[in-house]
């Protein structure tokens, strides 16, 4: 039977007489994931918080104890108490970076072959520990680097379960044949700027008094979160099988019939039909009869049209991004002088345009069809923006305000799109002739090479902000840049079908006309 394949997560059975219809769960299941991956970001973001509070300028502190001896850096925390500060936040942020970006390309294989319930929840459990790990450090004195860089590593390679699975279980309901993939996961995939704003305020609440509770809290949040998960998720529609107790009495239905979307659903959602007609038939028939597909190798996913380009394109877009979630606090309190908590405020307007981005660049590349052009249009004026944020974004309050959303929705645009819609579009490939068992590890391919940049860009950031910001702004428009190279064949690709699609509506008028 289909529910001997995983058992059904024992929330359903509390669910379930709600959640009758197939559309209930895919609002349900799309809930929790954004949830789910809200607090990956939310746990992540508490480093770049604090990183202020590690190193400050002394001599603006209150409270000085009497038997200090060093004037310049008794309010700091050893080991970033010397000149070499910044070299150690990048090591910290690269430890988490690096492995995470390794991390990536396995845990894509995984997905593929484990049940994604317990894969999810693991994940976060482990992730939820080695984030409060890093914080009890405050309260145990610790001061060597080792301790922080190997928590850093530990908490990248527990947090690779999070992406591919949740793009999987996401992808699993929302079929390929869904006309608005594009404005549903561009309003999902809001979850990465929710969790860092709510990481930011939460990390800023005790960034100043007691930093090791801006690890702790967010640690056990995402470790309630791992719980959830293991009680509540349901993966695909393979495992909504009503237990037989809350059927008795009633006539039930065939179960192909149960599993289906209605009507109302399907114009809400798009149409699943095929799909899950093929899932059940694979699972419920003998086992002569229909065979299960393998899930796809690395290699075969590397083979599909658009992998290796939109790849590339995010190694250069998610260096951008990650710069920005890892130093930008540090930026805004150092350029505009805000204290630790006032600049982690700050950033999350990034953020806040980082949700505008993510949808509208859905909305866009549903209604254009060109997923390759929105993103490069998006990276092309990006990079002005990000010189003008340079040049005038601490001119006063309300420029700020302003350049840090434009800055957030140009940036995180693209970044939103390939990461959620593009990489479900490249799992459920034509070339893959019906076989969905390939979308973790497509996934996982596209954002494990971003991951390459995201760990690339704060490592750059710490080597070249000791020669000055304007340096580091240039790095990231560079970065831009090349991003929309990578992409150029796709685009013209997508022009070409524009112009062939408007050409063959042209002869269609002109006919009609004719024949009138």
């Amino acid at each position: 039977t289909i529910d001997s394949l995983t058992p059904q997560p024992w929330g359903c059975l509390f669910f379930y007489a709600s959640c009758r219809g197939i559309w209930k769960y895919r609002g349900f299941t799309l809930f929790l994931t954004f949830l789910f991956y809200t607090s990956y970001h939310l746990s992540r973001k508490p480093i770049s918080i604090v990183k202020s509070q590690l190193h400050r300028n002394c001599s603006t502190v209150h409270g000085r104890p009497e038997n200090v001896t060093n004037n310049d850096t008794w309010c700091n925390w050893p080991p970033f108490d010397q000149d070499n500060y910044k070299e150690l936040f990048g090591a910290l942020d690269n430890s988490f970076l690096v492995a995470y970006a390794i991390g990536m390309f396995i845990s894509g294989i995984f997905g593929e072959r484990l049940p994604l319930r317990y894969y999810l929840s693991c994940g976060m459990l482990m992730s939820g520990i080695f984030t409060a790990l890093f914080g009890l450090g405050f309260y145990w004195k610790i001061h060597s680097i080792w301790f922080f860089v190997f928590v850093q590593i530990a908490n990248g390679l527990a947090q690779t379960t999070g992406w591919p699975s949740v793009v999987t279980c996401v992808g699993n309901w929302f079929g390929k044949g869904n006309n608005r993939r594009g404005l549903i996961m561009g309003i999902w995939n809001s979850h990465t700027s929710v969790g860092n704003i709510l990481g930011s305020l939460i990390a800023g609440i005790w960034v100043s008094s007691a930093w090791g509770l801006s690890f702790i809290v967010p640690g056990i949040i995402i470790g309630v979160m791992g719980l959830i998960c293991f009680f509540f998720l349901v993966e695909s529609e393979l495992f909504v099988v009503p237990p037989p107790p809350l059927m008795r009495g009633k006539k039930e239905k065939p179960e192909q019939e149960r599993l289906l979307p209605n009507n109302s659903s399907e114009e809400i959602f798009g149409s699943t039909t095929d799909t899950a007609v093929n899932n059940i038939n694979s699972h419920t028939e003998p086992s002569g009869s229909a065979e299960t597909p393998e899930a796809i190798s690395f290699l075969g996913a590397l083979k599909i049209p658009g992998v290796v380009e939109f790849s590339l394109c995010l190694l250069f877009a998610k260096l951008v991004s990650y710069t920005f979630l890892y130093w930008l606090p540090l930026y805004i309190a150092n350029v505009a002088h805000f204290d630790a908590k006032g600049a982690g405020d700050m950033s999350t307007l990034f953020d806040a345009g980082g949700i505008v981005g993510g949808i509208l660049a859905g909305v866009v590349s549903d209604y254009t069809g060109g997923r390759a052009t929105t993103c490069c249009v998006m990276l092309i004026v990006a990079a002005p923006m990000l010189f003008l944020y340079n040049r005038i974004g601490t001119y006063g309050i309300g420029t700020t305000v302003a350049m840090l959303l434009v800055c957030g929705a140009l940036v995180n645009g693209p970044y939103a799109l390939i990461t959620t819609a593009v990489s479900a579009d490249l799992g459920t490939h034509e070339c893959l002739t019906g076989n969905a068992r390939a979308l973790s590890t497509v996934t996982a391919i596209i954002d494990g090479t971003g991951s390459i940049g995201a760990a690339l860009g704060p490592l750059l950031a710490g080597l070249i902000s000791p020669t000055g910001w304007n340096n580091v702004f240039f790095m990231l428009i560079a970065a831009d840049i090349l991003a929309c190279l990578f992409l150029c064949r796709l685009v013209y690709k997508e022009v070409r079908g524009w112009r062939g699609y408007y050409t063959r509506q042209r002869g269609k008028s002109v006919r009609l006309n004719q024949g009138t």
